[in-house]
């Protein structure tokens, strides 16, 4: 026997190293990878704004109808907008991520040779590669627009830029659906098997099921991440919140003293935006938890 039988299974399980990928998976989800938003973080962003809009008012000029404030307040609409583009973006990228991502994960743990190793090699290749690189090439090497004899399609920039961000959130997708796959038990699988459940009836009706629980958490934190990376759509032209934020500062005659109330506004929103994403995330990884 390879170890003592757990409660609630017919297999037996290698209970220490199932307990060391539970403590590594609990020091993860503490520390992580990325920083989590934190509600001290977001009272030091407020601080900074209003800070920020005293600082503007104190160097503005005593002749000058409109204050700093109201600047900001006049502005707030667009960039508000531009803000709503952001979130449009972040859905759409994670939409076609997971549903590709989904598949490239099921293709990772194929019994055919071929698919297993295109399917590794798409992930890691996308999964390594830097968002902006991807961005870039996406929007240089895809036509804006599509000709089909004497019809013409165009392709929006904002399109381009939604791929370019959709490409890496599918290879993370990909390991999210593999890790989850792999860390159910072997024993369901052999279980499986011994009920003359074929593969794809193993893989959806058993697995899978199991793998929900476990996939939601990282995939809302890989959301929050995707949705703080759609400014970068901004370097390649797209009408988003930071395009806007840098057109209201041109329009203002690039008045110093308004950059670090704008750019402070746009911080917030994103916090705000992000901040309930990462707690939800949170009190579901403590629900979820897979008790060994």
């Amino acid at each position: 026997m390879s170890g003592p039988v757990t409660k609630g299974t017919d297999l037996p399980v290698l209970l220490p190293a199932a307990h060391k990928l539970a403590a590594t998976a609990a020091a993860e989800r503490l520390t992580g990878p990325v920083p989590r938003p934190t509600l001290r973080l977001g009272l030091l962003l407020f601080a900074i704004f209003v800070f920020s809009i005293g600082l503007a008012h104190a160097q503005a000029v005593p002749d000058e109808a409109e204050t700093p404030l109201d600047a900001l307040w006049r502005w707030m609409p667009v960039l508000l907008e531009g803000f709503v583009f952001n979130i449009a973006i972040s859905f759409i990228a994670m939409m076609m991520g997971t549903v590709v991502g989904t598949l490239l994960g099921l293709g990772q743990i194929s019994l055919m040779p071929a698919v297993r190793g295109s399917s590794w090699f798409v992930t890691q290749f996308f999964r390594n590669a830097p968002w902006l690189v991807l961005l870039f090439l996406v929007m240089l090497l895809v036509p804006f627009e599509f000709r089909f004899g004497n019809t013409v399609i165009p392709f929006p920039g904002w399109i381009k830029a939604t791929i370019g961000l959709a490409l890496p959130v599918m290879a993370n997708v990909s390991e999210i659906v593999r890790g989850a796959i792999n860390s159910v038990p072997s024993g369901q699988w052999e279980s499986s098997e011994s009920l003359a459940f074929s593969r794809r009836q193993t893989i959806f009706s058993i697995i899978l099921p199991q793998c929900y629980k476990r996939m939601i958490p990282p995939w809302m934190n890989l959301y929050a991440i995707l949705t703080m990376a759609t400014v970068l759509a901004s370097i390649v032209g797209v009408d988003e919140m930071m395009t806007q934020t840098r057109r209201a500062l041109a329009a203002e005659g690039g008045a110093t003293q308004l950059l670090v109330p704008f750019y402070s506004f746009v911080l917030i929103c994103f916090f705000v935006y992000c901040y309930p994403i990462a707690r939800l995330t949170i009190r579901l990884e403590r629900r979820f938890a897979v008790k060994l």
